[in-house]
């Protein structure tokens, strides 16, 4: 199977953009990204590096001061926001799940929005919450304070997915939970990647979370991105004192 950077149109692009906020808080600094079809990019640095401001732009959720974003080899700029949303799976920290809804309705807002029909919606959301380990019979009623945090991510997750979208942007969404529910979910992740083929780009602060998840990891720091390469790249070739250092930090051994 070719590798999925070899794709000739990357399925996310960001050439070059620089993001500053009110205040001239510089959060990108010319970062240039290229995540293939079918390829899992993980974003990873401390808190305030841009990582979750690069993952945003792709959703149009932040606009670039400068450079451009890509979407299958087209400018999102070009693109009515809402709908470019509604073609994009999006798990935020924390699930951002609608309070007042249930699990199934929740699973199935995308395609509500996009009018599929009653019994469409119910037979998806009844696939996905099998699919992750959440049958409707039992848990479709629900409300998600009625979960626990690992099942309203896993429910974030199938929300992402309604759709049958080509990309999925994760932001942190490992990040609120306990040490054994977060490997549980891991573990899911690397399931559900293997079985859905999707493109995801995903962040997070924790290095060996990003070892284990990705095909490439992207380093940033102070709004730059440092160095992308696969896991076995980063060990043996550093080449930034950050990343040596972030390394070490992490307890995971470079040559």
């Amino acid at each position: 199977m070719a590798s999925p950077r070899a794709s000739a149109v990357p399925a996310l692009e960001a050439r070059e953009v620089s993001k500053t906020f009110p205040g001239e808080v510089l959060a990108l600094d010319c970062v240039s990204l290229a995540v293939g079809k079918a390829e899992t990019v993980v974003l990873v640095g401390e808190s305030g590096c841009g990582k979750s401001t690069l993952l945003r732009l792709f959703n149009r959720l932040e606009t670039p001061s400068e450079g451009r974003v890509f979407l299958h080899g087209n400018p999102i700029d070009e693109s009515d926001p809402i709908p470019l949303r509604r073609h994009l799976g999006y798990v935020q920290q924390e699930g951002g799940l609608l309070p007042h809804w249930t699990v199934q309705r929740n699973v199935t807002l995308v395609p509500n929005l996009l009018g599929w029909s009653p019994e469409r919606q119910r037979s998806r959301a009844a696939e996905l919450l099998e699919l992750v380990g959440l049958p409707i019979a039992e848990y479709g009623a629900r409300y998600p304070r009625e979960l626990s945090g690992g099942q309203r991510q896993r429910v974030a997750f199938a929300r992402a997915v309604a759709a049958d979208p080509d990309v999925i942007l994760l932001d942190e969404p490992f990040g609120s939970l306990d040490a054994l529910t977060r490997l549980e979910l891991q573990n899911e992740f690397l399931r559900l990647k293997a079985e859905l083929e999707k493109t995801f780009l995903l962040v997070t602060h924790d290095l060996a979370e990003a070892f284990r998840l990705a095909d490439r990891i992207a380093v940033m720091h102070g709004g730059q991105l440092l160095r992308i390469a696969t896991g076995a790249e980063l060990q043996q070739h550093p080449e930034h004192p950050y990343v040596e250092r972030l390394l070490t930090l992490a307890g995971v051994s470079h040559a």
